[in-house]
């Protein structure tokens, strides 16, 4: 068996108890398929490389991380997948100005609200405006507006520790 790969329960699955079992047992089930894929596919990869001329270490080495890159493709949407990025002020704020936003997806604005408070913490005058885009006008979104900027100016005012 691969080591298990790691997943996030989306909140509201969390409060039933009923999904929340629902859900783990669909997450082993895919982890079960994920590992009878790798498995089919390292087996096949080893072989080809080991036609090749490779040791067979370096035939199961190459054959391990071709495998898993193709088995990874019956991995759920909750599957964590770790990421970088690089993105200069401007560019950060624009990012914080959508996705701290209410109508941005659960996932992405808790993400985006981490970066914003460690960005305030190393630059707190160049990223004091930072944060949904209503906070300090009028919501951009119109029509599709959540109606709660008073919520979230209070919200950004007491993590910024104005309140």
């Amino acid at each position: 068996t691969e080591k298990q790969f790691s997943f996030v329960v989306p909140p509201e699955i969390e409060t039933i108890p009923e999904a929340k079992e629902e859900f783990l047992r669909a997450m082993e089930e895919d982890q079960r398929h994920y590992d009878s894929l790798t498995n089919l596919l390292k087996e096949k990869h080893r072989k080809a490389f080991l036609q090749e001329g490779l040791s067979e270490k370096a035939a199961a080495r190459k054959a391990q991380k071709k495998a898993i890159e193709d088995a990874r493709f019956v991995l759920p949407n909750a599957c964590t997948t770790k990421l970088v990025c690089t993105m200069d002020a401007r560019s950060l704020m624009h990012f914080f100005s959508l996705r701290c936003c209410n109508r941005a997806q659960w996932e992405i604005r808790d993400v985006a609200e981490q970066m914003l408070w460690l960005v305030k913490k190393v630059a707190p005058h160049l990223f004091a405006k930072a944060g949904p885009a209503c906070l300090y006008g009028p919501c951009p979104e119109g029509k599709m507006c959540c109606g709660h900027a008073d919520e979230v100016r209070t919200h950004y005012a007491e993590m910024s520790g104005e309140k």
